[in-house]
């Protein structure tokens, strides 16, 4: 879905459009942004600088030579969306000195740079505190009234708690979808993931 990878068989529609085998890059075009597991941001630049970067790349992608501070508009959705991921006020801060759940705030917030309708995370709350992931599924809750969001978790309980559908794959074959009152009663998937029978 994130195009990483050309699909084995089938079609993509995403908004009425067949965008398979379209390339990686052209996806923020198309609406699609993603945060991967492992965190990629810009660990020498910092915290406001990685957002401002994403949102710039919006308005202009080939004129690097251009003194930053003439985007006002990036700076600008840089500023908002470190408020809404709540590291406003580490915006000076070297993105490699954050603590790792403040990495993958960062990162989201750089994915939602391109104002996506539809965002895909992969994993998440990987690695974080439960406080950390507490503040995640706020996030992620608060971040899907306004536009679809995929997620790939193992944390039964997040899903539980955050999805209105879901998907089960075991060993990448597909298992069972519905809703989390129906997944929790599926039978097959209860023996495959909770060890029960």
């Amino acid at each position: 879905l994130s195009g990483a990878f050309p699909p084995s068989g089938g079609e993509i529609i995403f908004n009425g459009d067949n965008i398979t085998g379209q390339q990686q890059y052209e996806f923020p075009r198309l609406g699609i942004s993603k945060s991967f597991q492992i965190t990629n941001v810009f660990k020498k630049l910092s915290v406001h600088e990685n957002v401002r970067v994403a949102a710039q790349m919006e308005v202009s992608r080939f004129n690097f030579l251009k003194n930053a501070q003439s985007y006002p508009d990036p700076i600008a959705v840089a500023e908002e969306l470190l408020r809404r991921v709540n590291l406003e006020k580490l915006r000076d801060r070297k993105a490699g000195d954050l603590a790792h759940g403040q990495q993958r705030a960062l990162e989201i917030a750089m994915a939602l740079a391109c104002n996506p309708s539809l965002l895909l995370l992969d994993e998440p709350t990987a690695g974080m505190s439960p406080e950390e992931t507490l503040v995640m599924m706020d996030l992620i809750r608060t971040l899907a009234t306004e536009r679809t969001v995929i997620l790939v978790e193992h944390k039964m309980k997040l899903i539980m708690g955050l999805c209105q559908r879901i998907i089960v794959l075991h060993h990448g074959e597909f298992l069972a979808e519905g809703r989390p009152e129906e997944i929790q009663s599926n039978a097959e998937v209860r023996r495959v993931y909770l060890g029960q029978s």
